[in-house]
């Protein structure tokens, strides 16, 4: 089930106005020109922001993701028609043969049961050529972000167009290692409505994600420091041979 930030319609159509910096997917439009990729498929494309980017590009994009509403407000996009939107997951993709798979953001830890992440990494490597690489990132735990999610640290008021002034804030719910989870609150100032959405996330150690991706058959090739946010999170690439 996906968050209701991702499902629920109204906070759907509010994510990218609140998320307009995604600076955060420079580092994966960089490694799709490296591996000379020309079919690239976004694991948890969401609302399609990095799905369309590559489709600017001239490759070929297959978006899956399994937040309906999401997917609705990536097919409205402009564009949009250039890109394949499939609302599932990864476990249930039909034949595809990428030379790029990704999961970009939060994704990746989003995935927390150990069952749906192994068909995770399962799907991605059928969905690849021989030759192909999965690209993804997690958050380094010795970082322990979570001491940063409160609501000093995260309040804004954003003005979005035909929407009106919506607040926003994230506090921490609870960690129970290797998981953490919290709650961002949204206050529509047009009629007073206030959502919630929980989340929880799962923090693994680069011995543990390496390991699970060798039990699938991936080689790693390299681990690398994201670079907006150095030092805080790992970059996995992995190929399958």
């Amino acid at each position: 089930m996906a968050d209701d930030c991702f499902e629920h319609p109204r906070l759907a159509a509010i994510y990218d106005p609140l998320e307009p910096d995604r600076s955060d997917l420079d580092p994966y439009l960089r490694m799709a020109h490296e591996f000379e990729a020309r079919r690239v498929l976004d694991i948890g494309c969401g609302t399609g922001v990095f799905a369309l980017l590559l489709a600017d590009r001239g490759i070929e994009v297959v978006g899956v993701d399994p937040a309906l509403a999401s997917i609705d407000i990536a097919r409205d996009k402009p564009g949009s028609e250039r890109v394949r939107w499939i609302c599932g997951e990864a476990a249930g993709l039909p034949p595809l043969q990428v030379d790029l798979a990704t999961m970009t953001a939060n994704v990746a830890q989003a995935i927390v049961g150990p069952q749906p992440w192994q068909k995770t990494l399962r799907g991605a490597y059928e969905a690849l050529r021989p030759g192909g690489h999965l690209v993804f990132e997690t958050r380094d735990p010795a970082r322990r972000a979570w001491e940063e999610w409160t609501r000093e640290n995260s309040y804004s008021v954003t003005e979005i167009p035909g929407i009106g002034s919506v607040e926003s804030w994230v506090q921490l719910i609870n960690v129970s290692w290797p998981l953490v989870t919290f709650r961002w609150t949204y206050v529509f100032a047009a009629d007073g409505q206030v959502l919630t959405s929980d989340s929880t996330l799962r923090f693994r150690e680069r011995e543990e994600v390496e390991r699970d991706l060798a039990a699938h058959g991936y080689v790693v090739e390299d681990v690398r420091d994201a670079p907006d946010r150095p030092g805080r999170e790992f970059i996995f690439l992995a190929r399958r041979p």
